[in-house]
């Protein structure tokens, strides 16, 4: 099925990426790209999504790996389902996402972070990214968007 193609292809890149980074980046390096819209860098983000429960690590790996399983339910429960291929789009991204940075959180006890924007604003300039981010995140609104329309 195609939509579990696209999750592998995810979670593949990301985790490849990851592991690039892991051994080619030295923390503290900033480098520029694309034409200077984004900035590599490596962070071991230990919380979840904005560092949150850092200091509960054990938890949000519990926890992510909890929401994971309940969405690839569901995502196995949209394969008899005709259409919803907004639904099921959305579903591949969040879990090639979210196996990503769950298999991050177990296998290194953090998640690597690799990606961020040159904004003059320091709070956003700090906050860094990695695709499996941007994929749950778009995964997340598409999911939204086609359960609305899947409902009908």
């Amino acid at each position: 099925m195609i939509y579990a193609a696209i999750a592998a292809i995810i979670f593949f890149l990301d985790m490849g990426i990851k592991n690039l980074i892991e051994q080619k980046m030295p923390e503290g390096e900033e480098k520029t790209l694309g034409n200077g819209l984004f900035l590599l860098r490596k962070y071991h983000n230990k919380g979840a999504f904005l560092n949150m429960g850092e200091k509960k690590s054990g938890f949000v790996a519990i926890l992510s790996i909890a929401l994971t399983l309940s969405m690839t339910v569901l995502f196995l429960a949209t394969f008899s389902c005709k259409g919803s291929r907004l639904l099921k789009s959305g579903l591949a991204l969040l879990l090639g996402g979210a196996y990503s940075n769950t298999y991050d959180r177990m296998r290194r006890h953090y998640v690597v972070d690799y990606v961020s924007f040159p904004v003059k604003n320091k709070y956003i300039r700090n906050i860094v990214f990695n695709i499996a981010d941007f994929c749950i995140i778009i995964g997340a609104l598409l999911m939204v968007l086609g359960s609305a329309f899947f409902l009908d």
